[in-house]
């Protein structure tokens, strides 16, 4: 009797366990996001960057994008929410838009072209993964070694 309580216990602790792993999962997984404020042609359709793009996320200014550069943020959970303040040209009004999206569980960098997300083009336009390049070394540097002091060594 002991035993069937003892290996019930045991069974339900782990069922917990995995339940509150895959929880974690889900709501603490951790993304870095890049917004793209660059021109962008895809399917026959073309995107022009806007002169400004102002990010707030938590109502905190995370990025000030000009026409071609790119801007980051870290943030925790698949519901990603952000609010855009959009200079179309110089000197010209600025346009608020709220933006929501679901950031994918396979994705740790994600980057968003904000002019295709904002002109309604479909995610797999907008979004795409952020895989660094590997820096090249040049190998043909030499290395040159001294002995800037010039210690006797032995007997000399």
């Amino acid at each position: 009797m002991k035993s069937k309580k003892t290996l019930l216990i045991r069974i339900i602790a782990v069922a917990v366990l995995i339940a509150v792993a895959v929880t974690m999962f889900i709501i603490g997984r951790g993304h870095t996001v890049y917004f793209d404020n660059k021109d962008l042609t895809a399917d026959g359709s073309e995107y022009k960057s806007y002169y400004q793009i102002e990010v707030f996320v938590d109502d905190v200014s995370v990025a000030k994008l000009k026409s071609g550069e790119r801007g980051m943020v870290s943030t925790m959970g698949q519901n990603f929410k952000m609010v855009l303040h959009i200079t179309p040209e110089k000197d010209g009004k600025k346009v608020g838009s709220a933006v929501s999206l679901k950031l994918p569980y396979n994705m740790d960098g994600i980057i968003l072209n904000l002019p295709a997300l904002l002109s309604g083009a479909s995610e797999d336009v907008y979004m795409d993964e952020f895989i660094p390049t590997p820096t090249v070394e040049d190998e043909t540097e030499d290395v040159v070694i001294s002995d800037e002091f010039e210690m006797p060594m032995g007997d000399e």
